[in-house]
């Protein structure tokens, strides 16, 4: 019975997710410059994209004749893929919540905001976590594939950190859809969307910090994988499927139209009209 995945198993899932996530992504950023609605949530979704291919990069060369490379080198790709993690998943929950930000009316807007900002300083103290256990024990530079033990402490921030702010973006949409009598049906859709998938983000992250706090080795890479690419998708999934969705209604038009007894309805903010 194997012991964890292997070196090209591990490279397997490197490139096989980030490729999945970053189509979903472009195609996200596409719907969204066709309809000329590009917004903040789109910008961090961008950044996100950036740091998952960074990070798909980064672990190649890690994973990739690593024998052959200088120490300083090994350490130095080990320090960027694992700031590049923390990238993609903290760009993603700031894209989940300006998603949120731009559905919500201007006095949710400013608790929101906030509320970004918090996750911006959560971001940069495990950004700094990270530096600070590794460098307090550097014995694990001499390795001959550099990886820091990160152990129980950052394992538990992780976890809290992780639990929070996924609770906050589940509560948010609820929380929007509750107060909210304007949605129109498509954003009540993305609403429900951000509700739902949050859950699997927290799914994974628990299931990393696991394998951070126990196992690490090639098991904590491959989880950081998971959990950056998912979290990605996740991200992206309200706008995915309401493109969708919208695209299904449009076809509705047209199968319909020459209904002999149809009649026109509008949805109410979205411009789309649908015979029934």
């Amino acid at each position: 019975m194997s012991s964890g995945p292997t070196v090209a198993q591990t490279q397997v899932v490197n490139y096989v997710l980030p490729i999945v996530a970053t189509f979903v992504t472009s195609f996200r950023l596409y719907c969204r410059k066709r309809r000329s609605l590009l917004w903040l949530d789109d910008a961090w979704a961008a950044c996100a994209m950036i740091f998952d291919i960074a990070l798909m990069i980064c672990s190649a060369l890690y994973l990739n004749g690593y024998v052959f490379r200088p120490q300083w080198a090994k350490i130095a790709l080990y320090y960027t893929l694992t700031q590049c993690f923390y990238g993609v998943i903290w760009c993603s929950r700031l894209s989940i919540l300006f998603t949120v930000v731009r559905l919500a009316c201007w006095g949710t807007r400013r608790l929101l905001i906030r509320i970004a900002i918090i996750f911006g300083v959560v971001w940069a103290i495990l950004f700094a976590q990270v530096w600070w256990t590794c460098e307090s024990d550097p014995s694990w530079k001499k390795e001959p594939r550099p990886q820091c033990p990160l152990g129980r402490n950052v394992a538990i921030a992780q976890i809290v950190t992780d639990v929070l702010g996924d609770t906050v973006l589940i509560l948010a949409p609820f929380f929007l859809i509750y107060k909210a009598t304007v949605l129109t049906t498509a954003q009540r859709v993305r609403v429900i969307c951000l509700f739902s998938t949050s859950a699997i983000t927290t799914a994974v992250s628990l299931t990393h910090s696991y394998y951070v706090f126990t196992e690490g080795q090639l098991k904590e890479a491959v989880s950081a994988m998971f959990e950056a690419s998912i979290s990605l998708i996740v991200a992206n999934l309200s706008v995915v499927v309401t493109f969708f969705l919208r695209m299904l209604a449009d076809e509705d038009v047209i199968t319909r139209r020459d209904s002999p007894h149809s009649s026109t309805m509008e949805f109410s903010g979205e411009g789309i009209s649908v015979e029934v």
